[in-house]
């Protein structure tokens, strides 16, 4: 079997599930974007590095661009699209990014709302400096991180108002 051949792949999506065809080569974030049609998943460095591209394997962030399709057969994927309600209504961190603008020119606000929405389901009460230290991985080229700290803090103020 040759690399280019397409492999069957199961993939559980913002809680819908996808049978597609794909090479053992394709990367997460170009099967989502370009198989599912899921552009909200983007792709700025492809080394991994400005974190764009992160979406939540099984509840944990990982860098889409860094894994190949195949290898998340079965798992479930939370992509950006996959974090507001079923009804449209904003997540704590979504809404937390929108009152603080946090979300500047929005290339890579998908991989930080996957990155906080993670962090504060692990922290939900994180002090400035965990917030800070929460978005570390990700790199932002509008600007310095003053509002995407305060939208961290934010989120996590609502998201202790919905519990």
């Amino acid at each position: 079997m040759s690399a280019e051949e397409p492999h069957e792949v199961h993939l559980v999506v913002n809680g819908t599930t996808y049978d597609v065809q794909v090479p053992a080569r394709r990367l997460l974030s170009d099967a989502l974007r370009h198989d599912l049609g899921l552009t909200g998943t983007h792709v700025g460095c492809e080394h991994g590095v400005c974190g764009a591209c992160t979406v939540l394997l099984d509840g944990r962030p990982v860098r889409a661009c860094l894994l190949l399709a195949v290898t998340v057969d079965g798992h479930e994927v939370t992509t950006v699209e996959g974090l507001a309600g079923p009804d449209g209504t904003l997540s704590a961190v979504q809404e937390g990014f929108r009152q603080c603008h946090g979300l500047q020119c929005g290339f890579c606000t998908p991989g930080f709302l996957t990155t906080v929405t993670a962090g504060l389901r692990e922290n939900p009460d994180p002090t400035h400096e965990e917030a800070r230290e929460m978005v570390a991985g990700n790199l932002c080229r509008c600007t310095g991180y003053q509002n995407i700290v305060r939208a961290v803090e934010r989120a996590a103020e609502l998201g202790r108002e919905q519990a």
